[in-house]
C-alpha cells in the first residue's frame, strides 16, 4: 500500500509542475502580448489568442487576470523572446524558444545543459534550414463539413486540414498566421487553440539507448524557467 501511495503522490506532483510550468508560459505570453498590444483583448489579436490558449488548458481566470495586471503595473519586468539553436548527442538538431528578463542567465543555462548532456550550443540560424515555423490553429469537429470548411480557408493561407477526437486542426504557414486569425474570427469560428511550432523537415532515426540521451537534454532544458519551448529532429517510436 505504501509503494502504491508513494507512486501516486509522484504522479500527482508530477502532474502538477508540469501544470504549473504551462501556466508560466502562457503568464509571460500574457504579459508580452499586452505590452505590444495592450490589455483589451477586443483590440489586442494577439492577447485574444493567448486568452483562448489558457483557457484550452484550464487556466484560472484569477491567473490570467493577474498577468494582465502585472503586465500594466508598474512593474518594470519585460521579457525578451530569444532563441537558441544546437545540436544534442548523436547530432540531434535542437531548437529552443524562451522568454527571459535576464539574456545572460538564459543563454549561460541553455550552455550548461548542452554541455552536460554531450551537446553543443550552436550560431544563430544555424538550424534554420531543418525547421519550418507552422501555425495550428484547432477548432471544433461539431456540425462542421471538412471539405466546406477547406473551400473557405484556402485563400487565407491554409495548408493542411485534419480532424482527430472530434478537434479540427489547420496549418498554416507563419506568415499566414494573422490572415488566418481573422478569417476564422471574421466566420465566427471560435478557436479553441493556436499555436506557433517549428516542424523538422529531416529527422535523425536513434535506438533506444541514444534516444534516451537526447530526451535527458531535452527534459533538462524544458525544466528552466525561462525555456518557452524545445524542438528537435530526433525520430521517435
Amino acid at each position: 500500500m505504501g509503494r502504491v501511495f508513494e507512486k501516486r503522490k509522484h504522479t500527482m506532483f508530477a502532474r502538477f509542475a508540469k501544470m504549473a510550468k504551462t501556466f508560466t508560459r502562457i503568464g509571460k505570453e500574457i504579459h508580452m502580448a499586452v505590452k505590444k498590444g495592450g490589455p483589451d483583448p477586443d483590440s489586442n489579436p494577439r492577447l485574444r489568442l493567448v486568452i483562448q490558449n489558457a483557457k484550452a488548458v484550464n487556466m484560472p481566470k484569477t491567473n490570467i487576470d493577474s498577468a494582465i495586471q502585472r503586465a500594466i503595473s508598474k512593474d518594470k519586468t519585460d521579457y525578451e523572446e530569444v532563441t537558441y539553436e544546437g545540436y544534442g548527442p548523436h547530432a540531434v538538431a535542437i531548437f529552443i524558444e524562451t522568454a527571459t528578463d535576464n539574456t545572460t542567465r538564459t543563454v549561460a543555462n541553455v550552455r550548461l545543459a548542452f554541455t552536460k548532456c554531450g551537446g553543443a550550443l550552436g550560431k544563430s540560424g544555424s538550424l534554420e534550414f531543418i525547421f519550418d515555423r507552422k501555425g495550428i490553429f484547432e477548432i471544433e469537429a461539431a456540425n462542421r463539413n471538412l471539405e466546406e470548411l477547406e473551400l473557405e480557408l484556402i485563400d487565407y493561407g491554409m495548408e493542411e486540414i485534419d480532424e482527430a477526437d472530434g478537434k479540427i486542426f489547420i496549418t498554416v504557414a507563419f506568415t499566414d498566421f494573422g490572415k488566418m486569425q481573422k478569417a476564422l474570427e471574421d466566420m465566427h469560428i471560435p478557436v479553441i487553440s493556436a499555436e506557433k511550432e517549428r516542424f523538422p523537415n529531416t529527422y535523425v532515426e536513434l535506438n533506444t539507448e541514444q534516444q534516451a540521451e537526447v530526451v535527458k537534454l531535452i527534459e533538462r532544458l524544458e525544466d528552466d524557467d525561462d525555456v518557452q519551448a524545445v524542438y528537435h529532429n530526433m525520430k521517435l517510436d
